[in-house]
């Protein structure tokens, strides 16, 4: 994998529609493309085209143990809907155990390195578990959710994970993934209906006011980049 495969595949898929390209990287890397859901609106928008096309994509999630009832409760709805499977990545239970017997359970709110190391433990490991032997990325990152994400290409090299990735949304706006969801009546998480619009851990995670940032609702304590490690800065 290189920034060469990257160039070449944007350059094979430039014609390509979403659903086409999604086939593509499936016929191309056969079970190794997999997708990453939060069960956030542009993540459920990605799901309903691999579920209900059947194309031959894993699909995990990652629980970190601190998620909202909501989120659970959209999990649930979406196999229902489309009778598919998601796997499941957890946290490793010793790491977390000595997390809060050393910080306590609210160490997070402390500083950001804190909540890097919480981040870390709860979301980039597991990550790169679910990551590993996998040849593409595939996340529901759009462009407009924040100035760090304005740069990012349909397809890159992401040098943290050693993976391509794989963005299909990235120029979407936010009418765009509603007016999808709705059409198609894909399940989503009731809380977007109170103001959140990204959801991530309860703990860390507000709605927003009007006129916010759409990233203003994670760690809004915080003067931060409002990234948690698993989208960082790519190393080349």
């Amino acid at each position: 994998m290189s920034l060469a495969t990257v160039q070449t595949l944007l350059e094979k898929t430039k014609d390509f529609s979403l659903e086409e390209t999604l086939h593509f990287l499936a016929e191309e890397y056969p079970n190794q493309v997999t997708f990453s859901t939060s069960f956030g609106q542009e993540d459920q928008v990605i799901t309903d085209f691999i579920f209900k096309n059947d194309i031959v994509v894993k699909v995990f999630t990652l629980d970190t143990g601190r998620l909202f009832q909501e989120t659970y409760d959209v999990f649930h709805r979406t196999l229902k809907k489309y009778k598919k499977q998601i796997e499941v990545y957890f946290p490793e239970a010793a790491s977390v155990e000595k997390l809060l017997q050393e910080k306590g359970p609210n160490s997070f709110y402390d500083s950001v390195e804190n909540r890097k190391e919480c981040c870390f433990i709860r979301k980039v490991v597991p990550l790169r578990k679910a990551l590993a032997g996998n040849s593409v990325w595939i996340t529901g990152l759009r462009a407009e959710q924040s100035e760090n994400r304005q740069d990012l290409n349909l397809f890159e090299y992401d040098g943290n994970f050693e993976i391509i990735k794989f963005n299909p949304l990235l120029k979407w706006t936010l009418e765009e993934v509603e007016n999808h969801l709705k059409e198609f009546n894909v399940p989503q998480n009731a809380l977007h209906k109170e103001g959140f619009v990204s959801i991530g851990c309860a703990p860390c995670t507000r709605a927003i006011f009007p006129g916010e940032d759409i990233r203003a609702g994670r760690w809004w304590w915080e003067s931060s980049h409002k990234e948690c490690g698993l989208h960082s800065a790519k190393k080349e």
